[in-house]
């Protein structure tokens, strides 16, 4: 692209666009987000999408723009309408995979592969193992095992039917018998339990629903992307959000070239960082989708002492096996095998054929048994702390990859009893970091590896090991750390610091579409830390009038409905019957106990949405201080820190929403002004958003940042930090504690000097004139946060 690149948003506002929800309706919702005082509003996927999709991940038409939305007409009537209001567009893609739909034709490329097997002009498209099932895709979407469904099947019109499925035949077989006519196909329609093993194409994670595209072929990116780089060019859209990059054979190089073909356009990727981790210097974005400020603004209204004793109180009550949910990383480590034994059998198996394959080809590397291989493989995945590495062969290590796999393999050779065995485990390191080879296998093992760490990691990890470990639920989010988490303020400023340094523009988030519970409810929650002991006591009481089906449910639901903070089972029953089937100790989506989700349901209807949530009510009110300071305080450092911040719909006002579908609901932009805590955010939001609207530089790329430390008894308790010398946040932390010792006192707070310029400093929120030097509590007297610009 040849014109000059935007400039950054200052914030956007995300709108999860649906058939409930189309782009009519965000056209009209646009005048009261322009006054809110975003820059850019946020879509979800806009590409052709399975009917009646609620979230747009499962693409089946790169070319086309939804037209249960209202099609690319009403896309572009409400980007004309958004630039009328001073607004621009961020389009969310999906380059990683494909929806397998019903009927099949919707997907117009697989549907080609399927009717034309390997010489197909989209064959290349997609990750298919063509030695596998006598050169056939397997299409694990029967009922029962294909002998028990032949009387299902018709033909029809040239085309193979089984219920809503519709799926092509090879050429000159359409006269065949039934069961020659399905042996003579380029797929193979199976039973849908078949998928966990013997699956031959990847997938996104273990939808089987959902094959992945090989979008690092050039030929697949131009044609999978030609659509979105048309809205780009003709400035229909601005930006773009990249979801899972981390299922792409080489992330590195596909943002490269999706950076030059956008002509350098402000880009966030959905990279799920761990703690301690930090995004490959050499990937040209802005930064992440903002995962890792969220996982630093939750903890710093965490209280590590508290956690401590809440844990305790959760094994006490619960008594769950270390690797069940007593320790975290025994539960995080047995959830990962879970995986590789159980969910990624398929993926798992065709590595160690590609291993034994490049063993076979070197004599080197000769007479590695396939199991050793494959235990090699598994010890080390298990280990991986991170979702993947970034090796490509015939490339250089990078030192963290490298080390990454190094204390990987050391701890997996201690799993096998004979040394000499054990060197399998080297196998699999090396062809991990392609250190064996360039040849079509080495680049598939190392690509492959990658892959399959990134789907074990989310699986195990934030798909199961966070449902089962339930001490602190608010710590159990994408990218946390629930063993760990507490964030103190120098390492909430440390972040920070490198975020400004490193990727001002990256994003930073609070809630998502993703997010297994809203930022309002994990403020609820986080305020548990400050109560343990009578949030145990109260439970103790609690579980003793309802009894529940085992003691970790009881603990899951009532910690839920305190964060939902109202007794409503249409909303609560889904989300913890859902926790109960990820956690996948008891009943599972797979193999469900039906009596016993009966049970779960039973116990929430009347346990914590039944009379007894009074109480709940009781200890909210008891805790008010501590929620109102964990709210408001949350939501000014996520829209004042470094980086773009985005707002998910209907979070400029108090919205306590649960795990999908949950938090998918559209908002009412009709509605009326909220009143209590409610109208205390949307005052906030809309006066730091068109603060940093009205003044960009003061922190976007050329900003700094200046972390503030109070003064004082009662100093822990203030974050507080400046941008550009010109604004100043200040919030509250743990304002249980900060009550218990008598309040601020005289703790007080410096502001930046003038440098000599002049001029004070006013409080925005409430429009008060502050001297240079403020007692905090004169300066939160009305509010547990402050937000000053120099007059």
């Amino acid at each position: 692209m040849k014109r000059d690149s935007p400039a950054p948003p200052t914030a956007t506002y995300r709108l999860q666009l649906q058939p409930s929800f189309p782009f009519a309706a965000a056209e009209r919702a646009v005048p009261a987000l322009a006054a809110l005082g975003v820059s850019h509003l946020h879509l979800s996927p806009v590409l052709e999408a399975v009917p009646g999709s609620s979230h747009g991940y499962d693409v089946t038409d790169h070319t086309a723009v939804r037209a249960e939305l209202g099609g690319e007409d009403g896309l572009r009537a409400l980007s004309r309408a958004a630039r009328a209001h001073g607004l621009g567009l961020i389009l969310d893609i999906v380059p990683n995979h494909m929806a397998v739909p019903a009927p099949e034709h919707l997907n117009g490329p697989l549907w080609e592969v399927l009717r034309d097997g390997p010489v197909s002009r989209y064959a290349r498209w997609f990750d298919i193992d063509w030695a596998e099932h006598g050169g056939r895709v397997l299409l694990p979407l029967l009922a029962g095992r294909l002998g028990d469904e032949l009387d299902r099947f018709t033909v029809h019109d040239g085309t193979l039917r089984y219920y809503d499925h519709v799926l092509p035949l090879r050429p000159g077989t359409e006269k065949l018998p039934l069961p020659e006519l399905l042996d003579a196909q380029w797929y193979r329609p199976a039973w849908w339990r078949l998928a966990r093993t013997e699956l031959n194409h990847r997938r996104f994670f273990t939808v089987s629903e959902l094959i992945a595209v090989r979008v690092e072929d050039p030929e697949v990116f131009d044609a999978t992307h030609a659509k979105v780089l048309q809205l780009l060019r003709e400035e229909v859209a601005d930006g773009l959000r990249i979801d899972h990059p981390d299922g792409l054979a080489d992330p590195a190089g596909y943002l490269r070239r999706l950076h030059e073909a956008t002509g350098g356009r402000w880009m966030v990727v959905e990279k799920i960082l761990a703690r301690d981790e930090t995004l490959p210097a050499d990937w040209p974005v802005a930064g992440t989708t903002g995962y890792d400020a969220l996982h630093r603004v939750d903890g710093l209204f965490t209280d590590p002492a508290g956690a401590e004793r809440l844990t305790a109180a959760y094994r006490a009550f619960a008594a769950p096996p270390p690797d069940r949910g007593g320790d975290w990383p025994a539960t995080a480590r047995r959830a990962a095998w879970r995986m590789v034994s159980h969910e990624l059998v398929t993926e798992v198996e065709r590595l160690v054929r590609v291993a034994g394959r490049i063993c076979d080809g070197a004599l080197p590397l000769r007479d590695h048994a396939p199991w050793a291989l494959r235990t090699a493989l598994c010890e080390i995945l298990v280990r991986l702390p991170v979702y993947r590495p970034y090796a490509r062969p015939g490339a250089p290590v990078s030192p963290a990859d490298a080390a990454l796999l190094e204390e990987a393999a050391r701890e997996a050779r201690t799993a096998f009893a004979v040394p000499a065995e054990a060197d399998a485990v080297d196998v699999v390191r090396d062809a991990a970091l392609g250190r064996l080879g360039d040849g079509p296998d080495h680049r598939d093992f190392c690509a492959r590896f990658a892959q399959t760490a990134a789907a074990l990691h989310a699986k195990s990890v934030e798909d199961t090991a966070f449902y089962r470990y339930a001490p602190l639920l608010s710590a159990t989010e994408v990218g946390g750390s629930p063993g760990r988490p507490a964030v103190a303020p120098a390492e909430f400023h440390a972040f920070c610091a490198r975020s400004q340094r490193d990727r001002p523009t990256t994003g930073t988030v609070l809630s998502t579409h993703d997010t297994k519970r809203g930022a309002d409810v994990r403020a609820r929650i986080a305020v548990l830390t400050e109560y343990p002991d009578a949030w145990a006591r109260l439970l103790a009481r609690l579980a003793e009038r309802t009894p529940a089906p085992e003691p970790h449910v009881a603990w899951t639901a009532w910690q839920t409905a305190f964060g939902l903070g109202e007794p409503d089972a249409l909303r609560l029953v889904p989300a913890v019957l859902k926790g109960v089937r990820e956690a996948a100790l008891r009943t599972t989506w797979t193999e469900p106990d039906a009596a016993y989700e009966e049970a779960v349901e039973r116990f929430v209807v009347a346990g914590p949405c039944g009379p007894a949530h009074e109480e709940l009510t009781a200890f909210a009110a008891t805790a008010a201080a501590s929620i109102r300071a964990n709210t408001l305080g949350a939501a000014l450092l996520h829209l004042t820190m470094p980086g773009v911040p985005d707002v998910y719909m209907g979070t400029e006002r108090v919205s306590r929403t649960l795990v999908d579908p949950d938090n998918r609901r559209p908002p009412d932009f009709a509605a009326g002004e909220p009143a209590g805590l409610g109208a205390e955010k949307l005052h906030l939001t809309r006066t730091a958003l068109r603060l940093r609207r009205a003044h960009p530089a003061w922190f976007g790329p050329d900003a700094t940042y200046a972390p503030l430390t109070a003064e004082g008894p009662a100093a822990d308790h203030c974050v507080a930090f400046a941008r550009s010398g010109e604004v100043v946040t200040v919030a509250t932390r743990l304002a249980r504690g900060l009550e218990a010792a008598g309040g601020w006192g005289d703790t007080a707070l410096t502001l930046p000097g003038d440098g000599g310029g002049g001029g004070g400093w006013r409080e925005l929120l409430t429009g008060r004139a502050c001297d240079e030097r403020v007692l905090l509590g004169r300066l939160l007297h009305r509010y547990p946060v402050a937000l000053l610009a120099r007059e």
